[in-house]
């Protein structure tokens, strides 16, 4: 029994549908840059803005085209966008080789008058919609966001298996408890969103919505409280060589757990990051209050349960278009219970051979005591425009 736990562990650590997500150290070794210099969404992720855009043309790869005619619009005011992932993965444990395919999104956004744009996505592989409309209407560029979208908490970063975002999604959920926190890929929410611009390095978020995903099972309205969600980002810059990054998170929801029973979730988390040259270091610790059910771990049930999620992320660029990454992932579904961490060590490169294309190997060694022979393999292929 042991040994299958394993093999679904493993499987589903590496089924990671490839959120398409912004990567924050980009922003860090950037300097004093926010996420909406590089993206449609204020707050990062999916499409880039023409900045953005011609930075993952010619700025990250190791050859651009750049005598190549080629845009994402059409017209003035209407651009597009693509993005696909597939991967080869090789399990050390039943040593066998698969190939998957993770996510292939389209998505539109349009400007519609001058500050207010509305946005559109659809993962056609996943059957994921997203859409929200953008007003800057408040002052110093701040914004309302209305509709469909992925809440601000953390770092963003665009590997859902770190735990602090999705961890091993549901695979266990059932027989062995939550795995990472609840944003994953396909985790939204319907609501609106605030943000201020306190200053060009400073945003302060906070957001109100139903979630649209299976951590509520009730489609009926008024049967559930929203979620809240907040969020405050400094991104100073000291001298020309050093940009940091760090900030908080919170986050209170409803989380159902049958029996017309709900758990008051409350998560708190912080994070850093600091980037000087040609290296970045990322770090996020997160403490989630009663988000686990702990009958699923314990014979009796424990109250007030705390869970932790810790990510940290080493990389350096090589040279134009090749880093070598490093991340360390631990989740302890319940502090006061031992021997039910779970922690693992990802090393590998990402490489950005021309416009718009990524290859990413990694090499996963999971940790458990005993020790388990089930490291694995994944060679993630990214293409999109």
């Amino acid at each position: 029994m042991r040994h299958i736990r394993y093999f679904y562990l493993f499987f589903s650590f590496l089924v990671f549908i490839g959120e398409v997500i912004a990567l924050p150290r980009f922003s860090v070794s950037e300097g004093n840059s926010m996420c909406i210099d590089c993206h449609v969404n204020p707050t990062g992720g999916v499409m880039r803005n023409s900045d953005g855009w011609s930075f993952g043309k010619n700025r990250l790869t190791m050859i651009s085209p750049k005598d190549y005619k080629m845009s994402n619009m059409i017209g003035e005011n209407i651009s597009f966008g693509i993005d696909f992932r597939t991967q080869y993965l090789y399990s050390q444990e039943i040593k066998r080789t698969d190939f998957q395919k993770m996510t292939g999104s389209i998505y539109t956004n349009v400007d519609l008058a001058e500050g207010l744009n509305v946005f559109a996505r659809y993962d056609f592989i996943q059957q994921i919609w997203e859409a929200y409309a953008v007003a800057r209407v408040l002052p110093n560029n701040s914004y309302i966001k209305a509709g469909s979208f992925s809440p601000n908490f953390g770092l963003r970063i665009d590997d859902h298996t770190a735990y602090t975002r999705g961890g091993d999604l549901s695979f266990l959920f059932g027989a062995h408890g939550r795995q990472g926190l609840i944003y994953e890929p396909t985790y939204t929410e319907t609501g609106v969103e605030l943000g201020f611009f306190i200053s060009n390095f400073v945003l302060l978020t906070a957001s109100a919505g139903q979630p649209n995903s299976t951590l509520r099972s009730s489609p009926f309205l008024f049967e559930n409280d929203p979620a809240y969600t907040a969020s405050i980002q400094f991104s100073p810059q000291i001298g020309e060589d050093i940009g940091l990054k760090f900030g908080g998170s919170f986050a209170a929801l409803k989380d159902k757990r049958g029996n017309n029973r709900y758990a008051d979730v409350k998560m708190f988390g912080g994070f850093a990051g600091l980037g000087i040259g040609n290296f970045t270091l990322l770090a996020e610790f997160d403490i989630a209050k009663d988000y686990v059910n702990a009958r699923e771990y314990v014979s009796n049930a424990i109250s007030d349960s705390s869970s932790t999620a810790l990510m940290i992320e080493v990389a350096y660029q090589v040279i134009k278009g090749l880093d070598a990454v490093v991340r360390y992932d631990r989740f302890d579904p319940l502090a006061d219970v031992e021997n039910e961490e779970l922690s693992r060590i990802i090393v590998g490169f990402e490489i950005f051979p021309w416009s718009f294309i990524e290859i990413r190997p990694q090499y996963r060694i999971q940790m458990e005591d005993p020790s388990v022979d089930n490291d694995a393999f994944v060679l993630q292929f990214h293409f999109w425009y």
